[in-house]
């Protein structure tokens, strides 16, 4: 019987499954933020407010290589549990490894990029002298280990689709636990810098992989290998594409906006803004990972509830889910305000006018962030229901709404509008995308009713 299959109250109950795979997906967020946030930290201590903005423009150009994993193990996640909900295993193998042929290729385009347009997209966001050299040396280490990123960011996704929620987190610790000791040893002992810390990231993903390709090889899977299957399957593989894109867009848009506020913060104030601006964002990851690791513990036993038409329990499971992530971001945001120079104070606390920086960063940037979180939760939810269009128009959204504030602001209040545009952009898009789920969830009311209905009226 399926983990997800809610028998009697004793059992199985909604809120015992939305825990059983949110907490394992929240905690294998919170470690992999955890590891972005301890760079941060040697970093801010041994580099300075140059190694922060150095990598703070660096990622814009290599979270697209992430995004592409995240697709791919977002997308061919969601197929696998579709397809268990509806109780078809067979297709299973085919989905596996066409899920790792699409990523071969995508790593081999992403290598390609990296090595022809890195340089230029680093200037692009303002970079110059010491800070675009930081950033070369960072990007260089990933330009000839896209595989191992894009690998180690799908394969948590697929196993914890195989109904192992918990060994997905604790193969995500493991590389975390790795990246934190060899960013000690690279950045903090061995002087290293930004080379160091991208050596210590690459060599976790490394171990992610090799453990979780083994885990899927092993007896331990699932997933059945018989003697003969289809290697490949072009109308997986765009399903695969389809129900992920979304998952894509949220990490282009990340990618894109973190690119564009660089370069107004050069434009309208200077390195140490940029550097201001990666302390926030690393405050700012740990309540996304938490709202990111919510979606994806809805994922699964959303995308099985729906394949076996469990409307009910679809709306019971997001009403808890949006629960959680409006908790957990105005808990954040109200710490974050009360304690920003203690906050600061983890990255850097011997610049003040970084720090100063930092803080009025806080306050401005961040008053509207459960309400990321939600827009977030919102795009998995219609892929995990099967409406990859409706996700990808979410995440879609997301981006362009914050162009006409980022363009209007900066030129009324300078830097300040710059701090302002994506949380008035935020509130903006929830008026939107708030309908669009209360409409579909009163849908899959209606539908769930209906169902029972016809079911008491067969036993009658």
């Amino acid at each position: 019987m399926s983990a997800f299959t809610p028998t009697s109250a004793q059992e199985q109950s909604i809120k015992k499954t939305f825990w059983r795979y949110t907490l394992p997906a929240i905690a294998a967020m919170l470690v992999n933020g955890l590891y972005l946030i301890v760079d941060g930290i040697f970093i801010g201590h041994y580099i300075g407010f140059e190694g922060l903005a150095a990598i703070n423009m660096a990622w814009p150009v290599l979270y697209f290589v992430v995004g592409f994993g995240i697709m791919v193990g977002m997308g061919s996640g969601s197929l696998l549990s579709i397809q268990r909900g509806k109780g078809d295993l067979t297709t299973a193998p085919t989905i596996l490894t066409t899920s790792m042929i699409v990523m071969l290729l995508l790593s081999a385009a992403s290598t390609l990029i990296i090595l022809f347009y890195s340089s230029q997209l680093l200037q692009a966001q303002g970079a110059i002298g010491t800070t675009l050299q930081m950033g070369q040396d960072y990007i260089a280490v990933y330009a000839w280990a896209t595989i191992a990123t894009v690998l180690s960011a799908a394969l948590p996704f697929l196993i914890r689709n195989d109904e192992n929620p918990n060994l997905a987190t604790i193969l995500m610790a493991l590389g975390a636990v790795i990246n934190i000791i060899l960013d000690y040893l690279f950045i903090g002992i061995w002087d290293m810098g930004l080379t160091g810390a991208a050596v210590a990231t690459i060599t976790a993903q490394i171990t992610i992989c090799l453990i979780g390709l083994g885990y899927f090889l092993s007896g331990y899977s699932n997933i059945k290998w018989p003697t003969k299957f289809t290697l490949f399957n072009l109308s997986f593989s765009r399903q695969i594409l389809l129900l992920g894109s979304s998952s894509l867009f949220m990490y282009l848009y990340t990618s894109f906006v973190f690119a564009l506020h660089n370069r107004l913060f050069m434009d309208y104030g200077s390195s140490i803004t940029v550097g201001a601006f990666a302390i926030v964002g690393y405050l700012m990851v740990l309540y996304y990972f938490v709202a990111e690791g919510v979606a994806e513990g809805l994922q699964p036993p959303v995308s099985y509830y729906y394949g076996a038409e469990q409307h009910e329990n679809i709306s019971k499971m997001l009403k808890l889910s949006v629960k959680v992530t409006f908790i957990a971001g105005i808990s954040w945001t109200l710490l974050l305000n009360l304690l920003p120079e203690l906050m600061v104070g983890l990255f850097n606390n011997e610049d003040p006018v970084l720090i100063s920086t930092a803080v009025d960063g806080i306050r401005m940037h961040l008053f509207a962030m459960p309400l990321d979180g939600f827009i977030a939760l919102a795009s998995v939810y219609f892929m995990a229901t099967n409406q990859g269009k409706k996700a990808l128009i979410v995440a879609c959204s997301n981006m362009l709404i914050q162009l006409p504030f980022l363009y209007i602001l900066p030129k009324l209040i300078g830097v300040d509008g710059v701090w302002l545009a994506m949380p008035l952009s935020n509130i903006t898009l929830c008026l939107v995308v708030m309908p669009m789920v209360y409409f579909d969830i009163k849908q899959r009311q209606i539908k769930g009713n209906s169902t029972m209905s016809i079911q008491q009226a067969a036993t009658a």
